[in-house]
């Protein structure tokens, strides 16, 4: 069988590459770190790989607003490429500065106008969060998500990172659709405010996917929980417990491996 590739798309800023290519590899693919100039420039071509990976940071010293930058070199020098690879059926995860350059790039929740229908703002505290978060799974049609424990456990680090949308359209738009992917909880699953929702994101939504399930963005950090010992309270944790970040990457590529024993891709 063909190698899984992983595309792990970086630019000045960006400090989570590594880790996220790591999560990747211990999940099975190859991951590749590229500059987006390396795409702009055709020296790479994003069509050689099966998943995109935007990882988190603060592209662009998050000048203009977080992610926005990056955002519109995706939209406006590489959607090109962006359209095909998506076309091909094909799969994106954005994680933290990565969910919110799809986002304001428009490929999250998606639309055929790229037109940006969301955002993350300034945190409500008006300051850095940076602590672990326990996430509730919604039911959705996520495929990065598949038989994930109905709560989990991952930190967060930002500081825009409140989740907003357009209207209330595209809110319902999104809850019905089965798009909502995870909100902030307690450690029950109810869920509360801050600082259980570090940020104020309206109806507690921590990551969302576009409607094909494809997509995915989520400002939590799953690459910094994919071995046990990461968890803050790991001795207390039963031996045969499972990092919580690593079903995610394994879900990926999984859903990657599958397609191409199909023929798909």
């Amino acid at each position: 069988m063909k190698k899984i590739k992983v595309c792990v798309l970086r630019t000045a800023g960006t400090n989570c590459d590594k880790e996220t290519a790591a999560a990747f590899n211990l999940a099975g693919a190859q991951a590749d770190l590229l500059h987006i100039n390396s795409l702009v420039n055709q020296k790479a071509a994003l069509s050689d790989y099966h998943i995109l990976a935007l990882p988190g940071g603060f592209s662009y010293g998050d000048d203009v607003a977080s992610g926005k930058i990056f955002a519109n070199e995706l939209r406006f020098k590489l959607a090109g490429q962006m359209r095909e690879f998506i076309h091909q059926g094909k799969l994106i995860i954005g994680i933290c500065n990565g969910f919110q350059i799809l986002v304001k790039s428009g490929f999250l929740p998606g639309n055929e106008d790229l037109q940006q229908e969301a955002s993350l703002i300034i945190n409500d505290s008006g300051k850095f969060e940076d602590r672990w978060v326990h996430l509730k799974s919604s039911k959705s049609k996520c495929v990065w998500t598949k038989n994930l424990p109905k709560i989990i456990y991952l930190p967060v680090a930002h500081g825009e990172g409140k989740f907003i949308t357009l209207n209330k359209e595209v809110l319902n738009k999104l809850k019905n659709n089965g798009q909502v992917v995870f909100q902030y909880c307690d450690g029950q699953g109810r869920l509360a405010g801050y600082p259980d929702n570090p940020n104020g994101a309206v109806e507690n939504i921590a990551g969302i996917c576009d409607s094909t399930g494809r997509i995915f963005g989520l400002m939590p950090h799953p690459e910094r929980h994919i071995f046990k010992e990461q968890h803050p309270g790991f001795w207390n944790q039963p031996k045969n417990v499972k990092a919580d970040g690593c079903g995610i990457f394994k879900n990926g590529v999984d859903y990657i491996r599958d397609k191409i024993s199909e023929g798909v891709l």
